[in-house]
């Protein structure tokens, strides 16, 4: 039964071992435990596997092979995965205390496909948009790919799985292409973590407002349209770059923010 949802969280690492201690406290600090943690590693050599292995009070699986990058790496834990829904979490993001408790709430009470949560980055809370999907592409439907929200496993059947086509914004595709055609979306009003700011979090800002103009592209947004929501972007990404020298990274949203 749906009430009682089996929730997998799927984590892709490579040399991550820096910062993992932070997720790895948030998972035994859940107030719901009934769930398991799906890593796939790309062949770390940095202490990664060690401090996996040395997991015992998490129901945690784990494999290591060279692969393709992040969205290799998901592909392969979602295979993995044994629970009717699966949560992204990056290596540096923390989970709140009651997130897994607060997905399978919403699960039970929406049926839906995709639960769309909430995240925090900073001091900044990242929320669905409001606004139409040639503005704001999957942020229209989801505050973020990871930690704030749960996917249904059996969406891949219909829709694929991440594309490799994609290295950065394979995400924007699957979510947009099931949103698009038929997947059932629940927004719910809780936080479900905040994601990390630093390391393995970081990300090219104009390389993914590049893909994500080709994942538009794709599904059939206007040229001119999405050139110059490009373009827009482009000179925000850069706006931000020298006037904001203090942090490491910008918020997520810099890569389809107009």
């Amino acid at each position: 039964m749906e009430d009682k949802a089996r929730i997998s969280i799927i984590t892709a690492t490579c040399n991550a071992a820096e910062h993992l201690p932070g997720l790895i406290e948030s998972l035994r600090n859940q107030t719901d435990q009934d769930f398991e943690w799906v890593v796939a590693d790309g062949a770390s050599s940095d202490g990664t596997l060690s401090q996996l292995q040395a997991i015992h009070d998490l129901k945690v699986s784990i494999s290591s092979v060279p692969d393709f990058g992040i969205y290799d790496a998901l592909n392969r834990g979602i295979d993995r995965a044994t629970g009717d829904y699966y949560v992204i979490a990056g290596a540096d993001d923390v989970f709140c205390k009651d997130a897994i408790a607060n997905y399978r709430a919403a699960i039970a009470q929406s049926h839906a496909d995709i639960i769309a949560a909430s995240s925090r980055y900073g001091s900044k809370r990242l929320r669905v948009k409001q606004g139409p999907a040639w503005l704001w592409g999957q942020a229209s439907y989801i505050a973020g790919h990871t930690l704030a929200t749960a996917f249904k496993k059996n969406l891949h059947q219909s829709f694929g799985k991440y594309s490799r086509k994609y290295p950065i914004a394979a995400d924007h595709l699957f979510v947009m292409s099931a949103c698009q055609n038929g997947a059932r979306v629940y927004t719910a009003d809780f936080v479900a973590g905040a994601m990390g700011e630093e390391g393995v979090s970081s990300a090219d800002r104009i390389g993914g407002a590049t893909e994500v103009f080709r994942v538009q592209l794709a599904l059939g947004g206007s040229l001119l349209v999405q050139l110059l929501l490009l373009f827009l972007r482009i000179i925000r990404i850069r706006m931000l770059s020298r006037h904001s020298t203090s942090r490491p990274n910008k918020t997520p949203e810099d890569s389809t923010a107009p």
